[in-house]
């Protein structure tokens, strides 16, 4: 059997990720395929757990290591018992994020040595990177304003400083541009159609 097609998105907050998600799981099963969407934190049973100690609370709840570490966790119960399995089945993992936010944000956000991230990712899940990446960028500002506009909860990452949001946008400019043969750069200040337009050119 084929393998299926690991797909992340990746961004700041309030880039329309999710939307995007959606839409292309649309297109592709249109196109016969089968798809499963998926986020993190998260996609597990345990993993949520950790997702609402991480997105949820006072902004200083966690240091930058201890969030690597829960992210870690986390990540590692949801490929072991989502996004793998499906693969083998050929199922295509559409997900809301994975290792590459851990880089933008604890690395570039909060100042972690974004060598000891990359080094502990590869300690726990080996050789394990999406097929392709969409990064979604977007000025900060309007990110922020847009997640608050529809969130009551998990919002703790979008009360930080916008120095740190600048930051982590940084991080991502660089890993897209580290791993041109992964990642494809999204301008998401443009309206849902265009942007899907451009996602599913980038795929085919």
């Amino acid at each position: 059997m084929t393998r299926g097609k690991f797909i992340t998105f990746e961004g700041g907050e309030g880039t329309g990720k999710s939307t995007q998600c959606q839409l292309l799981a649309e297109y592709l099963r249109l196109k016969g395929r089968d798809v499963i969407i998926t986020r993190e934190p998260g996609g597990t049973d345990g993993a949520e757990l950790i997702r609402a100690l991480l997105v949820s609370g006072d902004v200083n709840r966690w240091s930058g290591v201890t969030e690597a570490l829960l992210l870690n966790a986390a990540r590692v119960d949801h490929w072991e018992k989502v996004i793998s399995p499906a693969l083998a089945t050929g199922t295509w993992v559409i997900c809301d994020r994975f290792a590459d936010s851990t880089i933008a944000y604890q690395g570039y956000g909060r100042g972690l040595d974004v060598t000891f991230l990359k080094n502990l990712h590869e300690s726990v899940l080996p050789n394990v990177w999406p097929d392709l990446t969409y990064i979604f960028d977007l000025d900060p500002k309007i990110g922020i304003a847009r997640a608050l506009s529809r969130r009551t909860s998990e919002v703790r990452f979008e009360k930080l400083e916008i120095d740190f949001h600048n930051r982590m946008r940084t991080g991502y400019l660089d890993i897209a541009k580290t791993f041109p043969e992964r990642c494809r750069l999204i301008d998401a200040n443009q309206d849902i159609e265009t942007v899907h337009r451009q996602i599913v050119r980038e795929l085919d």
